[in-house]
């Protein structure tokens, strides 16, 4: 789990847990979920709110995580199949975390690949490079060679890399991270309200519930 002053080394997520499982485990549903959260435990309220997105009726959940954050790796999984069960009032968007300089290239990899259409073939790969193959994305080069390999055109990664729309999005992302007080990855942004921290499944258990209490109100 990736914080802003350290790395800390954690008990791992189960790759093969469910969101399913989770619930059965917990024997929470829904409105008991809503009844049992513990907040400063469980989830935590923003000092202040912060800026979303989306429009009336909708409520936006932010996935901050970092590539290099094996927690993240071992949560993708669980995230992935959480968003396709999503009603579509539920707007999900993940933000590569900067706790420092060395995360920069990261951030700009996640959002080189969203410009080029990529994401949905290299988000996944992104992390296993990082945590399988043990690559190194610290640099430019670092990443530009290894899109490269995946197929990509090293010219348009680099100039799309380089541009001004990714490090706008870069620049939004740290002030989210901020907004939100995040400290660690993964964790869960929603309604520019509340913060989740990783907890595995149970994180999502949470996150159903908040979002329930938002769309409520």
């Amino acid at each position: 789990m990736h914080r802003r002053q350290f790395h800390a080394c954690l008990v791992g997520l189960a790759a093969t847990t469910t969101l399913p499982a989770a619930l059965a485990q917990a024997n929470l549903p829904a409105a008991l979920a809503q009844a049992n959260l513990r907040e400063g435990t469980d989830y935590r309220r923003l000092s202040k709110p912060a800026p979303v997105d989306t429009g009336p009726g909708q409520v936006e959940v932010l996935e901050f995580f970092a590539y290099s954050c094996i927690h993240c790796y071992r949560f993708e999984p669980l995230m992935t199949e959480w968003m396709r069960k999503l009603p579509k009032e539920v707007v999900v968007r993940r933000v590569p975390v900067g706790f420092n300089a060395a995360f920069e290239p990261m951030q700009r990899l996640y959002y080189t690949l969203e410009a080029m259409g990529r994401l949905g073939d290299l988000h996944e790969k992104a992390f296993k490079a990082v945590h399988e193959e043990r690559e190194r994305f610290n640099s430019l080069d670092a990443v530009a060679a290894w899109a490269a390999k995946q197929g990509l055109d090293r010219q348009t990664f680099t100039q799309t890399y380089q541009s001004f729309g990714v490090s706008g999005k870069v620049k939004r992302a740290l002030q989210l991270q901020d907004a939100y007080e995040v400290d660690a990855t993964p964790s869960l942004g929603i309604a520019g309200r509340f913060l989740v921290p990783g907890q595995a499944a149970r994180t999502l258990v949470v996150a159903d519930a908040l979002i329930a209490r938002v769309r409520q109100a």
